[in-house]
């Protein structure tokens, strides 16, 4: 069972996340569909890579661009349940305020305490969510965002970016379901879809 650490290590050497312009968007969800083709990757088998569609995504929208507000707030170490019976740890750092359609959301940002222990992975910070879209026209476990741990109270969080977790394409890997507090009542209408023909 592979698990959602080598989700993160793959993701995380791609490069800081941060705000993307339409055409380094779309040079990342080319690359990211070049890797789960290619067996040498090893994160899709030959016999998945046959099984697999293709990804889809909602169109590039700068209005999800969204300026947010970074409030720490260190929680306690927990286990993050998952589509297996594995429970990494994290624990909450902060918590990320904003409004989508006039309407004021905030999520919990975490961190992986294993990850964190990596010298180049101790600001990563890691955002599942679920929103209206969840179950429609994106995967049902929901997806994620990656942030670097910011310098200052507020944040650019690029929802265009938001991603989904390997559960989406392969059973053989163990993924963080979001927390119930992560879920949102309002439409991201940005990042991946359900992979076509899921």
């Amino acid at each position: 069972m592979k698990t959602a650490l080598t989700l993160l290590l793959l993701l995380c050497s791609l490069g800081a996340v941060g705000q993307l312009s339409e055409s380094e968007l779309l040079a990342k969800r080319a690359a990211h569909a070049a890797e789960l083709n290619d067996t040498t990757a090893g994160v899709l088998n030959q016999e998945e890579i046959t099984e697999f569609h293709g990804l889809d995504y909602f169109d590039f929208d700068s209005s999800y661009h969204v300026q947010a507000e970074f409030i720490k707030k260190k929680g306690r170490k927990f286990k993050m349940p998952t589509s297996t019976e594995r429970t990494p740890i994290y624990r909450r750092v902060g918590i990320v305020r904003f409004t989508i359609d006039n309407t004021e959301c905030e999520l919990e940002v975490y961190k992986n305490i294993a990850l964190s222990k990596k010298e180049e992975y101790k600001d990563y910070l890691f955002i599942p969510f679920r929103d209206g879209t969840s179950r429609v026209e994106t995967y049902g476990g929901g997806r994620y965002l990656d942030i670097t741990a910011p310098s200052s109270s507020t944040l650019i969080i690029d929802f265009n970016q938001a991603y989904n977790p390997y559960c989406a394409y392969s059973g053989r890997y163990s993924c963080p379901i979001p927390p119930a507090v992560n879920d949102l009542t309002v439409r991201i209408e940005a990042g991946e879809k359900t992979p076509i023909g899921h």
